[in-house]
C-alpha cells in the first residue's frame, strides 16, 4: 500500500454505522394503545374513576351554578350568591352521605332498601295532601320545609327503586325463581308503577321517564326474555303517549324538537330555541366565565335545567365536551362496576344507579340540544337542586362502595403503602429498618399482575 506524502501511512476511516431506523407513528399508536389498555385493566380504575368523576362534575357544577343564577337572583332581589350558597350547602351535605355510603358495608345498604322505600312512598303520597304539598311551574311535586327550603320525595324514589329493587331481584335469584316471569315481575312492577302513580298524580313526566328507565334497567340485567321486556315497554310506551296527548303542554314540548326559530301560539318553543342560541354562540372556548347573555332573561331556568347551555355559551364545545367525558366515564365504570361482580345485589344497584345517572343525563343533554322533547329534569350532580344532589351523591357512595368491594381492588387497597416508612422508635441516631413499602412491593411482586397498584 503506498505511502502518503509524510510518509505516514493512510488513516483508515471506520465506516458509518447505519442510522437506527425511527419507530414508525403506527408502532407508537400501538404502544399508546397497549398502555391505555393495561391502564384501564387496573383493578382500581372504576374507583378512581367514579370517585374523580362525581367529584369534578359537582365541582363544575357548583361553578356553573353561581355563573348562571346570578341574574335570577338579582331579579328577584336577592343577593347573587344565594343559589351558589344553598346549592354549596347541599353539596357538603351530599359529600357527607357519599362518604358514609361509600363506607357501609352492603348487608347494610340491603337492610336499608325497604325503609327508605316506605319513607319515600310516604312522603310522595304526603305531597298530595292539601296544605303540605307545593306546586311549582304547574307540578305539585315538593314539600315545603320551611322558609325557602323545600324537598322533592320523587327524587328519592329513584334511589328507593334501584335499593329495593336490587335487593329484591337478588334474593330471587338467589332462591332461583327468575326463570319464571311472575317472579321477575311481580312485586318489582307494581311497586314501580305505584311509585309512578303518585309521581304522574303531580305531573312530573320526567322524573317518571328516569324511574321507567331504571326498572327497564333492572329487568335487563335480570335477563328478562326479549317478549316480555318488549310488552312492558309497550304497556309503559302506551300508558306515556295517552299522557302526552291528553295534555297541551306535553305536546307542545313534543312540537318543539328540533326548533331554531320561536313560533307563535302555545308552542313558542322559547326555552328550547334560546339553548340552541346559547350553544350555537359560545363557540369553541366560549366567551369565557360570567359572560353569557342568554341568562339575562332571555334563557328560562338557566341554573336548573338548562344550565348545559350556559356551559356551552361560556366555557365553548370544550366545556361542554369535557362535561360529556366525564359523564361517559362514570357510565362506563358504573358498567365495569356491575359486569365484574359475582354480587347479584351488587349487580342490579350497580346497574340500577348507571342507568339513572346516564339515562337522566341523555335526556337533560338532549333536551337542551333540541333532540329530545323538554322533560324537566336536571343534569345529575350538574344542576342546582338539593333535592336532586342528596340522593344522586348517595348513589355514587353506593357504587364507590362496590368498586372498592372487588376482590381485586381490596388486594390492591390492602397493598398501598405511604411512599416513606415509619422509622423507629428512639433518637435521631435509632438504626432505622428496611422502608416497609418497599419490602411490601418484593413480597407482593409474585402475587401481583403487571402494572396494579
Amino acid at each position: 500500500m503506498p505511502g502518503s506524502r509524510t510518509g505516514r501511512p493512510p488513516v483508515q476511516r471506520a465506516s458509518r454505522r447505519p442510522a437506527a431506523p425511527r419507530p414508525s407513528r403506527e408502532k407508537a399508536v400501538l404502544r399508546f394503545y397497549l398502555r391505555a389498555q393495561k391502564a384501564w385493566d387496573r383493578p382500581l380504575t372504576a374507583y378512581y374513576l367514579i370517585l374523580g368523576g362525581s367529584l369534578l362534575i359537582t365541582v363544575l357544577g357548583l361553578v356553573m351554578v353561581y355563573s348562571a343564577s346570578q341574574i335570577t337572583a338579582l331579579q328577584l332581589s336577592l343577593p347573587g350568591s344565594y343559589f351558589f350558597r344553598k346549592q354549596f350547602l347541599a353539596a357538603v351535605i351530599g359529600s357527607a352521605l357519599l362518604f358514609v355510603a361509600s363506607r357501609m358495608p352492603v348487608k347494610l345498604h340491603r337492610a336499608l332498601a325497604y325503609p327508605i322505600l316506605a319513607g319515600a312512598v310516604f312522603l310522595m303520597a304526603l305531597v298530595q295532601v292539601p296544605g303540605i304539598g307545593v306546586s311549582i311551574n304547574g307540578n305539585q311535586n315538593w314539600i315545603s320545609l320551611g322558609g325557602s327550603f323545600q324537598i322533592q320525595p320523587s327524587e328519592f324514589g329513584k334511589l328507593a327503586l334501584v335499593l329495593w329493587g336490587a335487593d329484591l331481584m337478588a334474593r330471587k335469584q338467589e332462591k332461583k325463581l327468575l326463570t319464571q316471569w311472575k317472579h321477575m315481575l311481580v312485586p318489582l312492577v307494581p311497586v314501580c308503577f305505584l311509585l309512578l302513580g303518585l309521581i304522574m298524580l303531580g305531573g312530573d313526566m320526567g322524573t317518571a321517564i328516569i324511574l321507567t328507565a331504571i326498572l327497564f334497567g333492572v329487568l335487563w340485567l335480570a335477563g328478562a326474555p326479549t317478549r316480555l321486556f318488549a310488552g312492558v315497554l309497550s304497556i309503559a310506551g302506551l300508558i306515556g303517549g295517552v299522557l302526552i296527548k291528553t295534555s297541551p303542554n306535553r305536546m307542545a314540548r313534543l312540537a318543539c324538537i328540533g326548533a331554531t326559530e320561536p313560533k307563535a301560539g302555545v308552542a313558542d318553543c322559547w326555552q328550547a330555541v334560546h339553548g340552541i342560541y346559547a350553544l350555537a354562540s359560545g363557540g369553541i372556548f366560549g366567551s369565557g366565565l360570567g359572560a353569557s347573555v342568554e341568562k339575562w332573561g332571555q334563557l328560562p331556568e338557566a341554573h336548573t335545567d338548562f344550565i348545559f347551555a350556559v356551559t356551552g355559551e361560556e366555557l365553548g364545545l370544550a366545556g361542554t365536551l369535557s362535561v360529556l367525558a366525564l359523564f361517559a366515564a362514570l357510565g362506563y365504570a358504573g358498567i365495569r362496576v356491575a359486569g365484574r361482580t359475582e354480587d347479584p345485589f351488587v349487580r342490579y344497584a350497580a346497574g340500577g344507579v348507571t342507568t339513572w345517572i346516564t339515562a337522566q343525563a341523555v335526556i337533560n343533554i338532549g333536551a337542551v340540544l333540541g333532540l329530545l322533547p323538554i322533560a324537566g329534569v336536571p343534569l345529575p350532580l350538574f344542576s342546582y337542586g338539593g333535592s336532586a344532589l342528596l340522593p344522586t351523591m348517595f348513589a355514587i357512595g353506593l357504587l364507590i362502595a362496590f368498586a372498592r368491594d372487588e376482590p381485586a381492588a381490596r388486594a390492591a387497597l390492602a397493598m398501598r403503602q405511604p411512599r416513606f416508612g415509619r422509622k423507629r422508635a428512639g433518637g435521631p441516631g435509632a438504626e432505622r429498618g428496611p422502608r416497609r413499602w418497599n419490602t411490601m412491593r418484593r413480597r407482593a411482586s409474585a402475587a401481583r399482575s403487571s402494572g396494579e397498584r
